[in-house]
């Protein structure tokens, strides 16, 4: 990865975290989604709006200068989940260790070869090198097991009353274990649903939360900033509380 990859996963990840817009550049003590406006940071600017990975919602002008304030996309949070994830980093290192296992026999031989005066003892270090090997690799192949891939599936009977329950409760999961916080917000999980369901309305989409909320595959949690939230018509009310928040 270069230099410019590196510091735009590194901005979308944080930004994915921050709920709502935020400038684009930071500006002295003042928060953005860039530190500043490098070249190499002009460059990841440039590219992440290039390739839809965010997108400007407003721009102000104080004096000469123009400040962009700008949200990451769902393509946005995508990108970050497609070379982010744990369960990708897994396979990898299941398959290089079951490599390096399958390498020991012939690697052993060869070495008792050459250094038969160093004997038991070194015999002793690879047996145990080896095991450490073997427990490696069964503590992935446990892990990927307990995941499933991505996780467990929602409750029984929640995904075939809601088609894209699955997809959204694994959609939280891959997102949480990307490191972009446990919380989402409802504008950025419909969208992500969009992609695969072009008919899913806002109403709809409430109605399926409100039921995965009550069969416990999913929690709703309230917005809490006094201003209320940047798009309300996303927020699902229930009495006095407005959730704007699901998690896992």
């Amino acid at each position: 990865m270069d230099k410019v990859q590196a510091i735009l996963l590194e901005a979308l990840r944080q930004g994915s975290a921050t709920a709502g817009e935020q400038r684009l550049y930071r500006a002295g003590k003042l928060p953005g989604l860039l530190p500043s406006r490098s070249s190499l940071h002009a460059e990841a600017a440039v590219v992440a709006l290039r390739d839809g990975l965010i997108e400007i919602v407003r721009t102000e002008t104080r004096g000469k200068t123009a400040v962009e304030w700008v949200r990451v996309t769902p393509k946005g949070v995508q990108f970050v989940l497609d070379r982010e994830s744990p369960v990708r980093a897994m396979d990898e290192l299941q398959a290089l260790l079951k490599l390096n296992e399958q390498g020991f026999p012939g690697w052993v031989a060869e070495l008792r070869q050459r250094i038969d005066d160093i004997g038991e003892r070194f015999l002793g270090e690879v047996q145990a090198l080896r095991q450490r090997f073997e427990a490696l690799v069964g503590r992935v192949e446990d892990s990927l097991k307990r995941t499933d891939k991505y996780g467990p599936p929602p409750v029984p009977g929640a995904a075939g009353a809601i088609p894209w329950a699955h997809d959204l409760v694994e959609y939280l999961e891959r997102r949480a274990a990307s490191g972009m916080g446990d919380k989402c917000a409802m504008p950025e999980l419909f969208g992500h649903l969009k992609v695969k369901e072009a008919e899913l309305s806002i109403k709809d989409f409430h109605i399926g939360l409100r039921r995965l909320h009550d069969r416990g595959s999913v929690r709703l949690l309230p917005h809490e900033a006094p201003d209320g939230p940047p798009e309300p018509e996303y927020a699902l009310l229930d009495g006095p509380a407005v959730y704007w928040y699901a998690a896992r």
